[in-house]
């Protein structure tokens, strides 16, 4: 038996810098340093994902994402730069920037008037029923058994019942009992998405406090820029000498004759 070591198999898979490099490529801006962090871990895990064999992209996921990054980026500056990322950040995994919006917005618009009982009908027949619309999205979700997990997913899955009604998210024991049993009907892990969105709601709070901070800051920042032009205005640069008047020079003393 030869003992000659193979070498590895070469392999064209991107890595994670691969995907980093990308989005620098595609959105060559600065990165405001509160969300520089937010960010690179939506991408990372988006990288993730796409190079996994069993993954497989359906509007639940894209609902996730389209909601976290949007949640997540409040308030960023500048404004208009927030498409600019999303955009870099798909076409750097490899995914269509317009195809992840698209199926957002239309998963959402699905669920305009419907109350949280229909959402509720129709999260439990997902499993053995397909249909248009709503009916269909859950079914391809729920018939996806081998289909890779992710928390993007159950954030989705959170933004369904935040959409139709927001105020049967307000009670711990109610939310976590229902979202419990529509993770079951979609054939995800119910502990897994209990987990990752406890951590979604408290990363949510946090971000909140940390904007505000920021906010404080940079107010507190402006005032004083303003308080040190209103006092440059204020100062005089130089104080003014008024020159010699030539006619004030005193004459000369007269002299006494002898």
């Amino acid at each position: 038996m030869s003992n000659v070591l193979l070498p590895p198999p070469v392999t064209n898979l991107r890595t994670v810098s691969d995907t980093k490099r990308a989005f620098y490529n595609y959105h060559s801006r600065p990165i405001n340093s509160l969300y520089r962090r937010v960010i690179e871990e939506l991408m990372v895990e988006m990288h993730l994902l796409s190079v996994n064999v069993d993954f497989v992209y359906n509007p639940l996921y894209a609902l996730g994402v389209i909601t976290s990054f949007d949640r997540f980026m409040v308030g960023y500056e500048p404004e208009q730069d927030k498409e600019s990322i999303l955009s870099a950040i798909c076409q750097a995994v490899e995914g269509d920037p317009q195809q992840y919006r698209q199926d957002a917005e239309a998963l959402k618009s699905d669920l305009a008037n419907l109350s949280l009982g229909d959402l509720n009908t129709q999260l439990a027949s997902a499993k053995t029923t397909d249909g248009n619309g709503l009916q269909n999205k859950l079914h391809v979700v729920a018939t996806q058994a081998s289909a890779k997990y992710t928390r993007l997913m159950a954030v989705g899955l959170y933004t369904l019942f935040e959409t139709v009604d927001l105020s049967a998210l307000e009670d711990k024991d109610s939310r976590e009992e229902m979202l419990k049993t529509a993770a079951e009907m979609l054939a995800l892990p119910a502990e897994k998405v209990d987990k990752d969105l406890e951590l979604y709601r408290s990363n949510l709070d946090k971000m909140a406090q940390a904007q505000e901070v920021m906010k404080d800051i940079l107010e507190a920042e402006r005032k004083k820029r303003e308080q040190r032009a209103q006092a440059k205005a204020d100062s005089p640069t130089a104080e003014t000498v008024a020159p010699p008047d030539v006619t004030d020079t005193p004459d000369a003393p007269e002299t006494e004759e002898a």
